[in-house]
């Protein structure tokens, strides 16, 4: 009976690809019943349930499992010779429970519209229309660090720790949701990794434990990078599966904080998508724009490049890889590439609202 149950587990592997692969030729019907229908409901029950814990209880989870896989994979390791077929059975049917329960939990919110067609914004845009908002956030962003520091050398440093930062980034959505009602937030699930360490070595700066539904900030990053992550983060966890549609909602969670320093970190962090983009066009343009940006905000910038040249390794490249092609398999073409649609994002929302 035993062997009937798992053998019927890992063959329901094959009909759940087929629905997810239909499922992503209808991102309207995604869009209305899962990611604005059941999806809010699975993610405040879990924010409920987990969020008051003081720390990741999806890392101790995962922490368990692997544990268990280990200690699974060295006691059957004879039975992929002598027991090959029912070997084969084991490890698809818990693929096909892990497979399931990531999609229903979080996993289908890869196929519901592009932030785009939500927002009524073009997907492209013209070179004129970059430099312009470039240019604005240049201005905004050397406003916002004089407003925080009369030397424009000096880079900024929050007087918050990382913990405060966590606590305060939800008041930025509190705001947000009056421009867009389904960006409400409430309750708050957002810990600071138990796997900073080994995060770091990555290459990653945060991620969303899709199973338990709880953010996950690296806690050794420079805290310059805090509030973005931490909008970014929470952006996943209201269902944008996306990193550029993440990147941009965090840019806006950050933006519209009543908090000057997280303001900061929110421009200064869009202003660097932009920045990239136009280095990538025109080289001798980037020089010319760079000029205007205040020497502390490339301070900051710098800080933050030197954190990640300092922990570069052998193995980031593969973690990217794997990443990439994560993100390729689930509705994301360019993969790792796919981060740059931030900047159509910012330079159409931008075009049609001003900046205040």
């Amino acid at each position: 009976m035993l062997k009937n149950t798992k053998l019927l587990m890992a063959l329901g592997l094959i009909p759940q690809y087929i629905l997810v692969r239909i499922l992503s030729r209808f991102p309207e019907f995604v869009e209305h019943y899962y990611s604005n229908g059941i999806y809010p409901i699975i993610s405040a029950c879990f924010r409920y349930i987990l969020g008051w814990l003081p720390f990741s209880f999806g890392d101790v989870i995962y922490t368990g499992m692997t544990i268990y896989a280990l200690r699974w994979f060295y006691k059957n390791r004879h039975r992929l010779r002598k027991d090959t077929k029912n070997w084969i059975i084991d490890l698809l049917a818990t693929v096909s429970i892990f497979y399931f329960a990531f999609h229903i939990l979080w996993g289908i919110n890869y196929y519901r519209l592009p932030l785009h067609k939500n927002l009524n914004l073009n997907a492209d845009y013209t070179e004129e229309k970059l430099i312009r908002v470039t240019e604005k956030l240049i201005q905004k962003t050397n406003h916002l660090h004089s407003e925080i520091i009369q030397n424009d050398t000096l880079k900024i440093d929050l007087p918050y720790s990382k913990s405060e930062v966590i606590s305060l980034a939800p008041m930025g959505y509190e705001n947000l949701k009056k421009l867009f009602p389904h960006l409400e937030y409430y309750p708050s699930s957002v810990k600071k990794s138990l796997y900073s360490y080994p995060l770091t070595y990555m290459g990653f700066s945060g991620y969303l434990n899709p199973f338990t539904n709880e953010s996950q900030v690296d806690g050794i990053i420079p805290i310059f990078k805090f509030p973005t992550t931490t909008t970014h983060e929470i952006a996943h966890q209201l269902g944008y599966a996306a990193e550029n549609e993440a990147n941009f909602i965090g840019f806006m969670a950050a933006s519209n904080h009543d908090d000057v320093y997280f303001k900061y970190c929110g421009y200064a962090f869009g202003l660097r998508f932009c920045l990239n983009e136009i280095y990538m066009r025109d080289e001798c343009l980037f020089e010319d724009m760079i000029a205007d940006v205040n020497q502390g905000i490339l301070k900051n910038y710098k800080e933050t490049r030197e954190f990640w040249e300092a922990h570069e390794n052998p193995l980031e490249p593969f973690f990217k890889i794997f990443y990439g092609n994560f993100l390729k398999a689930n509705n994301q073409h360019k993969g790792m590439e796919s981060y740059s649609y931030v900047v159509a994002l910012l330079v159409n929302y931008f075009e049609i609202n001003e900046m205040q």
